[in-house]
């Protein structure tokens, strides 16, 4: 280092790699170890990708400021305090900014609180500055507290986290791609059965436990929950939120999709292009909600289908009185929908994540089967899209309000026509088609959108 870098007894430095771009150290070179103030410690991860979580108060007269910090544990350490406890730390290596120099040092954690400064630079990280003034202070660039006051749209710091992903199938190929995909950057990330969640409703301190045990903190939890899951997996959904845990699609959002009905009343509401729709229950005009969507043909859906399942054709009139009256007599809800001929059986599915379309397909059914799903035997292909088309898929789900979506529609002689939007998309088919790490563009998304400050209540 520079012969003309000279420090007092405190600075203001920055650890950038932890998101806290601005502290004061005390800097003591009777220490050996350098020490940064740390509660809510919690190692995650495995033995040959130790991690640690905690959270940190950066400014000692505002402990409303909190941000959760994580880092690759690179051992323990047994430190006497100048008191003569002994206490064993964990042992982080990250890098450290002081004006216009940038170095690595170790550091310990440990809780400061009653410390007058939340952190403590011993000589090893100093060793080689020659040029330290006990009797002044702050002689480089002060910086300020300010910057954790100030809202981001993004988070600017890419740091371990640890990721659960709420599902009934943890070993499908989507959750397969989006564990592997976030391994390769770091990531700690793991399956959590819906099933098996339960949950403790309180105040001051919500839970969600599993198998007997409380559920650690998670960063980021990634909803993939079944339709018959979905009233379960959305009051857990929602009881991750309470916890302050980013979730990729919130419970609102997963339940305004999975409510076809809602969804197509939003879109509808913001003008966007859908086949003509009709929902009915016991209506007995069935005349009536047959001519709502424009005559014969006609799709039939019950209001909770999935994957194609529930999905029916009505090519005549009367085949379509017959399939409403016995929908009517099972007491059901169901949409009935315009046939849109031009579309050949086939449809489109732009994957929408984070405001941008980073996967297109078409699906094509297979021979004398209307329904494109690739469940039901439809083909996938990539394709390019329009740009009407491109802005449909992001207004809809900006709509519903859905980070992660698959969004179905038709190509019709009057513009897109969605017909679905869907909260857990498949990767496997858009993947296999497009070539496109998908999961990646997932886990990225999180990445960017996790909050590491937090201006706790």
């Amino acid at each position: 280092m520079s012969d003309e870098f000279r420090l007092g007894w405190a600075e203001w430095v920055s650890l950038s790699s932890l998101g806290l771009p601005a502290i004061k150290a005390k800097i003591d070179t009777g220490a050996r170890t350098s020490a940064l103030h740390a509660v809510a410690i919690e190692p995650f991860g495995s033995a040959s990708n130790p991690q640690v979580r905690f959270i940190m108060h950066p400014d000692p007269d505002d402990p409303h400021i909190e941000v959760v910090c994580s880092a690759r544990v690179i051992g323990r350490r047994s430190v006497v305090s100048s008191n003569g406890e002994s206490e064993s730390r964990y042992v982080i290596e990250t890098p450290i900014t002081i004006g216009d120099l940038s170095w690595p040092i170790e550091i310990t954690l440990t809780n400061r609180d009653n410390m007058g400064y939340r952190m403590l630079l011993g000589r090893s990280a100093i060793d080689e500055l020659s040029h330290i003034n006990p009797s002044e202070s702050f002689l480089q660039p002060e910086l300020s507290y300010d910057v954790y006051k100030k809202r981001r749209k993004k988070n600017p710091t890419r740091r371990p986290l640890r990721i659960g992903i709420l599902t009934h199938e943890p070993g499908n190929y989507s959750n397969r791609k989006m564990i592997e995909a976030a391994e390769v950057r770091g990531h700690v990330i793991e399956c959590i059965e819906t099933g098996r969640c339960y949950m403790a409703i309180n105040e001051h301190s919500p839970a969600v436990h599993y198998d007997g045990q409380a559920l650690p903190r998670y960063d980021a939890i990634i909803p993939r929950i079944g339709t018959r899951m979905t009233f379960y997996g959305m009051a857990v959904v929602r009881q991750f939120e309470m916890m302050g845990t980013y979730c990729l699609n919130s419970a609102a959002a997963i339940g305004a999709s999975r409510d076809k009905l809602l969804a197509h009343q939003m879109l509808a509401q913001h003008k966007l292009g859908m086949p003509n729709t009709a929902f009915a229950m016991s209506s007995r005009d069935t005349d009536g909600i047959i001519d709502l969507a424009g005559g014969s043909p006609v799709v039939v859906k019950l209001l909770s289908s999935t994957q194609g399942k529930g999905v029916v054709l009505a090519e005549t009139r009367k085949a379509a009185s017959a399939l409403v009256e016995a929908f009517r007599g099972l007491r059901a809800h169901f949409l009935v929908q315009e046939f849109v001929k031009e579309a050949s059986g086939t449809d489109i599915r732009l994957l929408v994540v984070d405001g941008k379309v980073v996967g297109s397909i078409q699906r094509t059914a297979q021979a004398g089967e209307f329904r494109s799903n690739l469940h039901q035997g439809g083909k996938a292909e990539k394709i390019k899209t329009t740009t009407e088309e491109r802005r449909t898929a992001i207004k809809a789900a900006k709509i519903l309000g859905l980070n992660v979506a698959g969004v179905d529609m038709l190509r019709s002689n009057s513009g897109p026509k969605i017909l679905e939007v869907n909260s857990s998309p498949g990767l496997q088919g858009i993947e296999t088609a497009t070539g496109k790490d998908i999961a990646g563009a997932i886990i990225q998304s999180i990445e960017a959108n996790v909050r590491s400050v937090i201006r706790s209540k």
